[in-house]
């Protein structure tokens, strides 16, 4: 049995926070990683060989938006990351089946880059005869209940105001939008919070328009990572370990036990092993912080987020495609939800189109279940089916597949009754919670939740050591006008409460 500082366990983004600042300040850090390569959501993965070149591969390409303050803030300090790749444009590809129909607009830089103030930057779209060429006449004529729904979002913060909105759906409050523009905020929600909007927690859309786009127009922007998550994972683990935490991979963590410091019972290869510390910090990922709370204590009543599996799937080919934006959404009647041509974003991929004028695209598929469910050969099918529908060009020039199918723990976002939900201070002494599952106030979600999550916990340790502790980065303040619109609404509904009372 040995004894350490801190036991963290789960080694993805929040974990990995968790250590290096931890380290930072002198503590001595384990962290307990159930699976073989450190970075959760966020590793790389196995190298694709495709006619005898290597592609690094990983669980999806993942954006860094401009609001990650924290996150780029840790990265850039540490010296992980340097010039980011800067997103372009995004296309809405929408095709109707009845008519056999393809269609698509650029929203991306309109929406950034609109000249309409935050909350109304979307009527940029409006400007556009290609959007138009997408409405139909139910649409103009759901244009209110359109409204309604993003000034729900304006008036409403789900985080800060403890309101979980139980039994209502983000697809159930759309009902009565009209057709495309259902779709595309269904293509929107899918492609942000990875699932099916009839899934999807009303309380958890409304925190993602929130940060995400409806306050401020900015916050729709974001980069990408040159070489992927796995790189910067590489580099976090190494500078861990240079300021002397240890990291464990393949050890599962199956119990807590609690005297005077902590027990952390763990098997890896079906060995079992024993570790003390006074402290804990558990950063694994909402499924499994269920099991080992659940399989710890008498905790049947709380609350943990659903999570939820996806497909990746990369697609080779010996020509690129039309001239176009570098990512975007498709909606309507498709099998995957959006695409990215990774000989536009990763370095990698674009030394070998230069080389060769090959082309690469990745496309995920979130659901529904019986979607993912098909076969891998089916599943394979029908996508590249379905991009031939959306990029004819590229019939005949498929040299190259990957299906990669990811686990169940991608954390759907929604807010559990306070009480029931954990949040980084846990009914039992000395033990903490990080993770984009966790229960707090910041608004951010996933790679920017895990990571304020992370530090909040090492500031918890470090209060109880006396030690200094990590500054938060704040958040840019909503627009004047989104503010505004803000304030008015917030007091309108407090005031409805009072006569209420």
């Amino acid at each position: 049995m040995n004894k350490y500082d801190v036991i963290i366990i789960g080694g993805g983004v929040a974990g990995l926070t968790a250590a290096l600042h931890l380290a930072e300040r002198g503590r001595k850090p384990l962290v307990l990683e159930a699976n073989d390569h450190i970075g959760g959501r966020l590793a790389g993965l196995p190298e694709t060989d495709i006619k005898g070149r290597k592609f690094p591969a990983e669980h999806g390409v993942h954006g860094i938006w401009s609001s990650y303050c924290n996150l780029k803030f840790m990265l850039r300090r540490h010296g992980v990351i340097g010039q980011l790749q800067t997103a372009q444009d995004e296309q809405w590809i929408y095709r109707l089946n009845t008519l056999n129909l393809v269609r698509r607009a650029n929203i991306g830089s309109a929406i950034r880059n609109s000249i309409f103030p935050a909350p109304f930057h979307y009527l940029q779209l409006f400007l556009s005869p290609r959007f138009w060429s997408m409405l139909t006449l139910q649409d103009m004529l759901s244009i209110f209940n359109v409204w309604s729904v993003i000034s729900m979002s304006i008036g409403i913060d789900p985080f800060m105001e403890n309101q979980p909105m139980e039994g209502y759906t983000f697809g159930g409050a759309l009902k009565k939008w009209g057709s495309s523009l259902r779709s595309l905020f269904f293509g929107l929600t899918r492609n942000g919070l990875s699932t099916d909007p009839d899934q999807v927690p009303l309380a958890g859309f409304l925190g993602f328009l929130r940060f995400y786009t409806v306050m401020r127009r900015d916050a729709w922007a974001f980069e990408y990572l040159p070489n992927g998550g796995g790189e910067v994972c590489e580099k976090l683990a190494a500078k861990i370990q240079s300021l002397g935490g240890q990291i464990q991979l393949n050890s599962r963590v199956k119990r807590l036990e609690k005297d005077e410091a902590w027990t952390v019972l763990w098997e890896r290869e079906g060995v079992s092993g024993v570790d003390k510390a006074p402290f804990v910090i558990l950063a694994s990922d909402s499924p499994g912080a269920e099991a080992i709370i659940k399989g710890s204590f008498n905790a049947d009543d709380l609350f943990f987020p659903h999570g939820l599996g996806h497909a990746v799937i990369r697609l080779w080919y010996g020509k690129p495609p039309r001239r176009g934006p570098e990512a975007g959404m498709f909606s309507g009647d498709f099998v995957m939800h959006n695409f990215f041509w990774l000989h536009r974003i990763y370095d990698s991929y674009k030394t070998w189109h230069m080389e060769t004028g090959g082309a690469c695209l990745e496309v995920h598929v979130y659901g529904p279940p019986s979607v993912l469910a098909q076969p891998d050969a089916a599943l394979l099918t029908n996508v590249i089916t379905d991009v031939y529908r959306a990029f004819p060009e590229l019939k005949g020039s498929l040299i190259g597949q990957l299906l990669q199918r990811n686990a169940g723990t991608h954390t759907l976002p929604a807010i559990g009754a306070r009480g029931t939900h954990l949040g980084i201070e846990t009914p039992w002494e000395n033990l903490f919670c990080a993770g984009d599952w966790v229960r707090h106030e910041t608004p951010a979600f996933f790679l920017e939740r895990a990571c304020v999550t992370g530090i909040e916990a090492v500031n918890h340790v470090l209060r109880a050591k006396g030690l200094a502790e990590f500054p938060i980065e704040s958040y840019p303040p909503p627009e004047p006008l989104a503010a505004w619109i803000e304030s008015l609404m917030m007091r309108g509904r407090k005031k409805r409460r009072a006569a209420g009372k």
